[in-house]
């Protein structure tokens, strides 16, 4: 099979699976499960074939054709960016596919979810591989509907089908900005094409609406990337299977943000001023989230607040000038050891019967030792122990800023390098240390090897994948420096590991034996408020559109088609009444006047 053939196999295979699914296999959950599950795997090593493979820029079709005006051609490119992207795309995929295997085995609407992931792989694939604007919003989009069917599986949950459309809600918002800046690139450079633009952008004169066109770009990610303020629906999303939860925060949707900026970097470094801002979104971003962290107690919202401020660092290197290298290394890095986490955090959960708060657990190191293991080199990885993959890609953001001196979202990063080993430890020590705390933990046991196979391979990756034997193509985006780290100790390996040690450190001393949280910041717990200031907002949209609405019934509407109308009729009722006496008389005579009217008419 050729490079070119094998790109779209990677593709459409998914489509047709969920197609097949929906149209055929619905009623046979147990075999459209293995169907999904095998197509995943398919993909997987095809994508590994073409790890190692040469550069793709294939065109198959014209799929609009205005002339000069407008040229749109469907195609695929293929290089370092999309090759390493991809792979983490159909590694992660598959893991869940086979983590799901066991996770949703009595699940009533099996088949449906199976098609659900089926479609989600295809629409992230489509981003990965697109080589124009065009094409990647239309699977931009087609991301946000799969996730709207994963994220509301559980639809019969009002919860879960609220969290669904307020995720496709909010991602709307920031995909109208995404949208309007694409058509403001496209008359600046006039292509949507990226190498194209990438060769026009240096003559662009207008500098201001080229930051503004950059701003609009960067809405997109702002909402699949859940940055603030679109971070609302990250968290809610946590509704849907855990194995989802794996998918949409490890690798693939919030990812999906942090790729196309990289994909446009040429665009975002023309752009200072808007860099500037990306980088400033941020490290806020990093750190609100953070602190959100600190308060929870469900497992899975933790990891969704750490996932925001993960996401916040990648973002940030986006907006630094040569750091979006050094964020794609730690989508990369990320995308393993996030996936470890969450897929843990299922396998508590399902061993827990489904309870998910932190503080009636405890005591689940002796009973799943497996799971403890990983969960814990997970934990390592993302609060940046030396020598794990974590900390080869989050040193690599806090030096681009460094170098580049942007002291602001510096000293922003630096401090959620301490937060992060506070409520990760916390976690840990709350949820698998101590005594047990419910009956849901003492029944607890250790899941089965469908189970605890991917979160061993994934424990594997969390260590290594920073490393030159396994980074393959994504050498370009980053490796385990040890000439750097060792030759050139300094500032910000020296305040990386004071915070893992003062993070670690703290929590243990407040957390450990605690039955339940000594600590309480409202802020934080509440998530410093902003759903609800935002419900307020939209309530108050309501009242106002209410009202308008009503004083447009009652004095326009109501006028028009309801007592005009009436009136009418009533005065013709009215003027007929005259005429309608009862007097046969009456009658007689106005028949005779009628007619010698019409004879004088006619001889007239």
């Amino acid at each position: 099979m050729d490079v070119t053939t094998a790109a779209w196999t990677v593709l459409l295979l998914p489509l047709v699976v969920a197609a097949s699914i929906l149209l055929g296999l619905k009623r046979w959950s147990g075999l459209a499960s293995l169907v999904s599950t095998g197509s995943a795997l398919i993909t997987l090593f095809l994508c590994i074939r073409l790890a190692g493979g040469e550069d793709l820029a294939a065109t198959s079709f014209t799929w609009i054709d205005m002339g000069e005006a407008l040229r749109i051609d469907i195609g695929l490119t293929l290089d370092d960016l999309s090759r390493g992207m991809m792979l983490i795309v159909t590694s992660i995929g598959f893991l869940v596919h086979l983590f799901s295997l066991a996770y949703m085995r009595d699940d009533a609407g099996k088949s449906r979810y199976f098609a659900g992931l089926s479609l989600f792989m295809f629409s992230m694939t489509g981003i990965v591989l697109a080589d124009n604007f065009i094409m990647m919003f239309i699977f931009w989009e087609l991301v946000g509907v799969s996730s709207y069917i994963l994220i509301g599986h559980w639809f019969e949950k009002a919860s879960a089908a609220d969290a669904a459309k307020k995720a496709f809600l909010t991602n709307r918002i920031g995909d109208f900005g995404f949208m309007i800046g694409i058509l403001m690139v496209w008359t600046l450079t006039g292509s949507i094409y990226f190498n194209e633009i990438a060769s026009a952008v240096g003559g662009v004169e207008n500098a201001k609406l080229l930051n503004i066109a950059v701003l609009c770009v960067f809405c997109g990610a702002i909402g699949k990337s859940a940055q603030l303020p679109l971070h609302v629906w990250l968290p809610d999303a946590m509704e849907g299977p855990t194995p989802v939860s794996a998918l949409i925060h490890a690798a693939t949707m919030v990812a999906a943000g942090v790729f196309m900026l990289a994909r446009v970097t040429f665009l975002v470094e023309s752009a200072e001023v808007a860099a500037t801002v990306i980088a400033w979104i941020g490290a806020v971003t990093a750190l609100v989230a953070a602190l959100m962290a600190l308060q929870q107690n469900d497992i899975k919202r933790i990891l969704a607040y750490s996932t925001l401020s993960q996401l916040g660092y990648m973002i940030m290197a986006q907006g630094i000038h040569h750091g979006s290298d050094a964020g794609m290394f730690h989508l990369y890095t990320h995308a393993f050891f996030k996936a470890l986490l969450f897929l843990g955090s299922g396998a508590v959960i399902f061993a827990c019967h489904h309870q998910q708060d932190i503080w009636k657990m405890g005591g689940l190191r002796k009973k799943m030792p497996i799971t403890f293991i990983t969960f814990v080199i997970g934990t390592a990885a993302l609060i940046a122990v030396p020598f794990t993959s974590g900390f080869w890609s989050k040193e690599a953001i806090l030096e681009a800023a460094h170098h580049e001196k942007l002291w602001g979202p510096y000293t922003l990063a630096i401090i959620v390098a301490f937060l992060t080993p506070f409520y990760m430890t916390r976690l840990v020590i709350v949820t698998f240390f101590g005594k047990q705390r419910s009956k849901d933990a003492s029944h607890a046991k250790e899941v089965g090897p469908t189970m605890w196979l991917p979160l061993a391979l994934l424990a594997f990756m969390a260590i290594f994948s920073a490393y030159d034997f396994l980074t393959g193509p994504l050498m370009a985006n980053g490796h385990a420096d040890f000439e750097h780290l060792f030759g050139h100790f300094g500032l910000t390996a020296t305040l990386s590991l004071i915070g893992l040690v003062v993070g670690v450190g703290s929590s243990i001393y407040l957390y450990k034996g605690k039955d339940k949280d000594p600590v309480s910041i409202p802020p934080f717990a509440n998530r410093f408020y902003i759903d609800e200031i935002y419900e307020k907002i939209i309530a108050i949209f309501q009242d106002g559109v209410g009202k308008i609405c009503d004083l447009l019934d009652r004095y326009l509407i109501e006028p028009l088609v309801a007592r005009f109308p009436a009136m009418t009729a009533m005065t013709a009722g009215s003027i007929l009444r005259i005429f309608q006496m009862g007097n046969v008389q009456t009658y007689a005579f106005m028949f005779a006047i009628s007619v010698v009217a019409l004879i004088i008419f006619l001889i007239s």
